[in-house]
């Protein structure tokens, strides 16, 4: 299925970056890229936001959780609408970025984050490929609907 390998895909290059970050990078340490772009290696117990990061451990399992069933349902969903390929799309990235989260989860307690973008002093929380996949997953998740709604007139 043309899905799963793009999610695969997702993952692979998820992974990968993880991968050369741990290898390079001490925990807390950053690369300083341009004026608004830093390479960082941060580790995130939490979901998005670092939410519930510092409840004490048993908020892995519970995201490993969220992640494996939310990939079930959307292996699901990509069966049940192969010709809605802007839903399909949004769904394998979505797929992809949960699946290398849950990875992360599962080999070390965190999910590994590296993006740090900023301005001044205003720092956006550091993410990873994963996350940018959900992200733009959700977008195009929001723009299936409009474009649905809008046919629908």
């Amino acid at each position: 299925m043309l899905w799963i390998g793009i999610a695969v895909l997702i993952v692979i290059l998820d992974q990968l970056t993880k991968v050369l970050v741990l290898g390079s990078f001490q925990h807390g340490q950053g690369l300083a890229l341009t004026s608004f772009f830093n390479l960082v290696r941060v580790h995130n117990p939490g979901a998005a936001f670092s939410f519930l990061s510092d409840a004490g451990g048993w908020q892995r399992w519970f995201f490993t959780g969220i992640g494996l069933a939310a990939s079930v349902f959307i292996v699901y969903l990509l069966r049940s609408h192969p010709g809605q390929r802007l839903f399909c799309l949004a769904l394998t990235c979505i797929l992809g970025g949960a699946v290398g989260n849950v990875i992360d989860r599962m080999l070390h307690g965190y999910v590994v984050d590296f993006l740090d973008f900023y301005w001044g002093d205003w720092h956006f929380p550091a993410f990873n490929v994963a996350d940018a996949g959900i992200s733009v997953g959700a977008a195009l998740l929001i723009l299936d609907e409009i474009l649905r709604v809008r046919r629908g007139r």
